[in-house]
């Protein structure tokens, strides 16, 4: 048997960075990363929120800092990781989940929306990459088992009307987690796209009256899956997980 299976994840001496994590799926995916040791920096525009979430985590027992993340904008971005580095001298987990969705049709899209959802949705992804390549070099030099996590959608995965604009963000996501996969895997680095359908989160508010949100995939369940990845080996990459309701269409 492969002494692997059942032994429990630990970061304990590792550093990660989640943005977007003052709620929904990045909160449960920072509480994962504490639980298992890391040392997580909690990172939101919304930095009261971010905060609350840092001091949860702390009642708990867990290392956990917040800061004020604008992801559109280079110097806020450089500015976490500095954050994230001031604390344990590295990176080794980056989650990039912040992300934007507005519903249109193609001939009532404003333009600023349009930018908004390439801004934070992709713009912001290549931006973090980026910035913290060398660190991921490090942190995969050492231990062959950094990882990055994209937060993308089912919708990535097949474009929905309404959510045009969404969906070709989404699927641009997972596109460019492809392409890192084959830059950056030899260096010990993964990158894992998250494709979930809906998730009870602020995001899917639009739709509880035709979905109920206890018919929703719960953010336990996207968390779940990045401990799930961060504890394969350094020789199995997962490069997309796809998430569906029960009954949904298969894709």
């Amino acid at each position: 048997m492969d002494e692997g299976i059942g032994q429990l994840l630990s970061l304990d001496g590792q550093v990660a960075l989640v943005t977007g994590a003052a709620t929904g799926l990045g909160e449960a995916i920072a509480g994962v990363l504490a639980a298992a040791g890391a040392e997580v920096v909690i990172g939101d525009l919304d930095e009261p929120g971010g905060q609350r979430v840092a001091e949860q985590l702390r009642d708990r027992g867990y290392r956990a800092h917040a800061v004020r993340l604008d992801v559109t904008d280079e110097g806020s971005a450089r500015g976490a990781v500095e954050q994230a580095v001031a604390l344990g001298g590295r990176l080794d987990v980056l989650v990039n989940n912040a992300g934007v969705g507005f519903g249109a049709g193609v001939a009532d899209q404003p333009t600023k929306r349009i930018d908004m959802q390439l801004d934070l949705n992709l713009r912001a992804v290549i931006l973090f990459y980026r910035e913290c390549a060398d660190l991921l070099r490090a942190a995969g030099a050492e231990h062959r088992n950094a990882l990055v996590v994209n937060t993308s959608s089912i919708s990535g995965k097949s474009g929905q009307a309404w959510l045009n604009v969404y969906s070709a963000t989404k699927a641009a996501v997972v596109r460019w987690t492809q392409a890192m996969n084959k830059e950056l895997n030899a260096e010990g680095i993964k990158s894992l796209a998250l494709c979930p359908g809906f998730v009870d989160t602020p995001m899917t508010e639009f739709v509880r009256e035709q979905v109920p949100p206890e018919e929703m995939i719960q953010t336990s369940d996207i968390a779940e899956a990045v401990r799930f990845a961060l504890r394969t080996s350094p020789s199995c990459i997962v490069p997309e997980i796809i998430f569906q309701r029960p009954g949904e269409p298969a894709l």
